[in-house]
């Protein structure tokens, strides 16, 4: 019974853990988000935002997710990735100093009010009701250090536990192996390092034993990290990897030295709990001060252990898509966009070779464009059950609203795509092998459409980006322009058949079924700026209403009319 209201206790710390950290990273996600990337510039600042962002979340394997993913985007160098974890590190230590002292005064104040705030905010949007369970959190794991301590008092009198710490007593290795193992099994060295504290300071374990599995805690907190990066690609497991290096190195020079160290420790305070955490934030000043100015140099040494894989590069695979940011929805609707932007890059491509595929009669460009459709499917694909998986989570109206924007961007582009490599480009085969030619009017207006497309493309993404309400009118004049100029083209093109042109009456079809499809591929993109000016009040009552679905057979003169 002892040993389970022990273990009972540590579950509940780690549900108070948990608590925390999803309530700071759903109220606070993206401004977490920010201060890690505010420490790319050099390793000092790396350093001083892991400490910041971990104190927050209490946890530094959290911080180390989010780096870990920041490294495989590349969005990060591997250098200032080891800074951040070495500040992260040490935020740990600052976390459990706090904690050590006796807060069960303001445990119940905590409970109280997380709840009360939680219930009253828990459907409306906003960051309060996250704050809510943020507050929870803290005053469960306060109730859960008080649980620790009033299940383990038994223990002081126990005729066993004395006899097995008296052969772990006399191998302080495997006090850091049993310590790792137990940190790897809880995810968190916060909490062992707090349940240490605890049972030091009851007299149930000697401060010593204690000490020796302090160093276990701090090797077993890299374990969790390292295993759940393995299947992210080298990027993101080199990190966890430079870091499991450094606690390793850390323990092998402290683990020795542990008796001399114990006794400085104690001239600062002779608390047992006290000297526990001290030791921890000790051993990680320590690391940081050995390591941070050669973080460059460690992770050369990571990058030859763990080479790129063959396949790193392929063009395919989502780069930006991490599960395990799905519960910060702020941050994952950003990921998703940011690989939505990815299919837009690889549209315009597509779009800037296809008057190229057209104009050179280059068979080759034609099948490196349907290459790229074939990858433009994929990243739908991946952007689509990513967000099926946001889904589950509670959005809030504004997250509800990227959400929405986000899947039908990236529907749209795949949609493009598939006008580009299964229409375009077969009459780019049609007019290859069959060795057609436009009039030079028609070529020139085919090339002005495609001018003015290709130039929806590109403002569509900075639209998509930035929610601008005057970008996107001007996306919805241009469309209504390219109506008209598709209009002008397709009687220009009568003229000419009127006027008895070879060439215009040889690519008749060709001709009207490439201005179409031009056309389909613009009210495609023009798609993005519609919610926005709905949602500005800039959309109905003037004359920027949205046209119904466009049908092929709605053209001024389909290519089957001319034909016939």
């Amino acid at each position: 019974m002892v040993l389970l209201n022990v273990i009972s206790g540590v579950c509940v710390l780690l549900w108070g853990l948990r608590g925390v950290k999803l309530g700071m990273t759903k109220a606070f996600g993206q401004g977490l988000h920010r201060a890690i990337s505010w420490g790319t510039q050099n390793r000092v600042r790396a350093f001083l935002s892991g400490i910041g962002v971990t104190t927050l979340l209490q946890s530094s394997t959290a911080t180390a997710m989010i780096v870990a993913s920041f490294t495989g985007r590349r969005m990060m160098t591997g250098a200032a990735a080891l800074a951040v974890m070495l500040g992260a590190d040490v935020g740990t230590t600052l976390v459990a100093q706090i904690l050590t002292f006796d807060l069960s005064w303001l445990m119940p104040s905590m409970l109280i009010s997380g709840f009360i705030i939680y219930t009253v905010f828990e459907n409306r949007p906003g960051r309060l009701s996250h704050f809510g369970k943020m507050l929870i959190g803290l005053g469960t794991m306060l109730l859960a250090l008080s649980l620790i301590k009033q299940g383990a008092a038994p223990l002081r009198e126990s005729d066993v536990l004395p006899v097995v710490l008296e052969s772990l007593d006399q191998d302080p290795v495997l006090l850091v192996m049993i310590a790792a193992l137990l940190t790897w099994l809880c995810h968190s060295s916060l909490a062992v390092v707090l349940l240490l504290g605890s049972l030091a300071a009851a007299q149930i374990v000697p401060l010593h034993v204690a000490m020796a599995m302090v160093l276990g805690a701090n090797l077993g907190g890299v374990i969790a990290p390292l295993i759940a990066t393995i299947k992210d690609g080298p990027e993101a497991t080199r990190v966890p990897v430079g870091n499991l290096l450094m606690r390793l190195v850390g323990v092998i020079i402290i683990l020795p030295l542990l008796e001399p160290v114990q006794t400085i420790i104690q001239t600062i305070a002779d608390d047992p709990a006290r000297v526990v955490v001290n030791l921890h934030m000790c051993f990680n000043i320590m690391l940081a001060s050995l390591f941070l100015p050669f973080t460059g140099a460690l992770y050369g040494l990571t990058l030859r252990l763990i080479p790129d894989r063959p396949d790193a590069d392929d063009p395919g695979r989502a780069r930006y898509l991490d599960e395990k940011q799905l519960d910060i929805p702020a941050i994952a609707l950003s990921s998703a966009g940011r690989e939505a932007l990815r299919m837009a890059d690889l549209v315009q491509s597509m779009m800037e070779d296809t008057i190229v595929a057209l104009r050179t009669n280059d068979e080759s460009i034609v099948y490196r464009i349907r290459a790229r459709d074939d990858v433009l499917d994929k990243l739908n694909k991946a952007v689509k059950l990513y967000m099926a998986k946001m889904a589950r989570e509670s959005l809030d109206p504004e997250d509800t609203q990227q959400y929405v924007r986000t899947l039908t961007f990236a529907t749209n582009l795949e949609n493009v795509g598939d006008t580009i490599d299964k229409s375009l480009m077969e009459m780019a085969l049609k007019k290859i092998r069959e060795h057609k030619r436009f009039s030079d009017r028609g070529w020139q207006e085919i090339q002005d459409i495609h001018n003015a497309v290709l130039e929806t493309v590109r403002l569509a993404q900075s639209v998509f980006v930035s929610n601008d309400t005057k970008l996107a009118r001007r996306m919805i004049e241009a469309k209504e322009q390219l109506r008209k100029a598709e209009q002008q083209a397709t009687q220009n093109h009568m003229e000419r058949i009127r006027e008895g042109v070879p060439e215009t009456i040889a690519t008749s079809g060709l001709h009207l079924d490439i201005i179409r499809d031009y056309r389909r591929i613009n009210s495609y993109m023009c798609s993005v700026a519609y919610p926005i000016l709905e949602e500005a009040g800039l959309l109905y009552g003037t004359a920027l209403k949205p046209e119904k679905p466009e049908d092929p057979a709605d053209s001024v003169l389909s290519s089957t009319e001319m034909e016939s």
